[in-house]
């Protein structure tokens, strides 16, 4: 399966974004789902996860709250809506698939990654 993820650029603190993932190659209802975020000089970290149906979802604490992750299976996409933004929200933001049905925070246990987008927040 290939991703391609979109929508980043430049914001200032405190609109809001939407990422968009879309998958091709094979139905993303196959997949369990997940943004990523690296920053430079950083390890990349777990943002948002969500389930093959969409019924489950997880936020990494940093992003609770502001951040509501989303998919529509019929367009083989899912989405990143991230409000009321920071500064420190500033990194390339990746999304991912995994073929198994449970959630993991671990990049590492991801099989497919999008090129990534940048997300970058001014003060």
């Amino acid at each position: 399966v290939q991703l391609q993820a979109s929508g980043g650029g430049l914001a200032q603190a405190g609109v809001s974004l939407t990422l968009a993932c879309t998958t091709s190659g094979r139905t993303v209802s196959s997949y369990f789902m997940g943004w990523f975020r690296q920053a430079p000089g950083k390890e990349r970290e777990f943002v948002a996860s969500i389930s093959q149906g969409g019924g489950s979802t997880y936020l990494a604490n940093s992003v609770k709250g502001r951040f509501i992750i989303s998919r529509d299976n019929a367009k083989n996409t899912i989405y990143l809506q991230m409000n009321s933004l920071k500064p420190e929200d500033t990194a390339v933001y990746y999304c991912a698939a995994r073929g198994v049905s449970y959630l993991s925070t671990n990049w590492r246990d991801y099989d497919y990654w999008g090129q990534g987008t940048q997300v970058t927040v001014s003060s």
